[in-house]
């Protein structure tokens, strides 16, 4: 083989493996995710919930006569009717029975109490509205507490889909009627169960409603009357 055929050859050969170097970058994979958009929909998410925290307070602001007290996960709450005498608050192993209605901040109802029914809630156990998952752990029980909650505590960027919009804070109103440990609860349940059967248990299958014995009633001595 001549020196210039060898030369054509790895000129070739060169040529082939450039352009598979090239076919390979094109199709390298491109990230969307990036730091920089991570940091942007971080500042997105504090401005939100700095422009929500800046309404409630304008509210609390406005109502200098009631009592508001800071909660450490970032929502505001006041008493309707607090309860001093008991200490003990639910926890995780309770069941807490409560009712409770939700309105905007501005105080207009979005679902009546009527609505939402008595609740009866499993503490920690199941999937409710993040602000009441920790606002009912701080109630005593017969209290009613209002709380305003962020968006980010009630139902975020979402909404329920229904009536509550995406980043809507929210007003909530609950009162919390009893909570008592669940097997305490599920005795009771068993205790009532057991009652409801004793009826059917005390009725004979063969028994037959007795016909009631007619009163005979006395015989009057009638007198005649006196001839004339």
């Amino acid at each position: 083989m001549k020196f210039s055929q060898y030369i054509t050859i790895a000129f070739f050969l060169s040529v082939l493996v450039t352009s598979c170097k090239q076919h390979q970058e094109v199709r390298r994979p491109i990230s969307h995710t990036s730091g920089s958009f991570m940091k942007k929909s971080v500042e997105r998410n504090k401005k939100l919930v700095a422009t929500e925290e800046d309404r409630i307070k304008a509210i609390m602001k406005n109502n200098p006569a009631v009592e508001y007290f800071a909660s450490s996960k970032g929502y505001w709450y006041s008493y309707e009717t607090k309860n001093e005498l008991d200490t003990l608050t639910p926890k995780k192993g309770d069941i807490a029975f409560f009712d409770y209605e939700i309105k905007d901040i501005d105080g207009n109802i979005i679902y009546s109490q009527l609505e939402l029914r008595p609740q009866t809630y499993y503490i920690d156990k199941q999937d409710i509205m993040m602000g009441l998952r920790d606002g009912i752990k701080l109630m005593h029980k017969n209290e009613t507490v209002n709380f305003f909650f962020p968006s980010h505590m009630g139902f975020g960027y979402h909404g329920d889909n229904k009536k509550i919009g995406i980043n809507q804070p929210l007003l909530c109103t609950v009162t919390l009627r009893d909570f008592k440990p669940e097997s305490v609860y599920k005795k009771q349940i068993e205790a009532k169960q057991a009652v409801a059967k004793l009826p059917e248990q005390a009725v004979s299958k063969d028994s037959t409603p007795k016909q009631a014995t007619p009163v005979r009633k006395p015989i009057q001595n009638i007198k005649p009357k006196d001839s004339l």
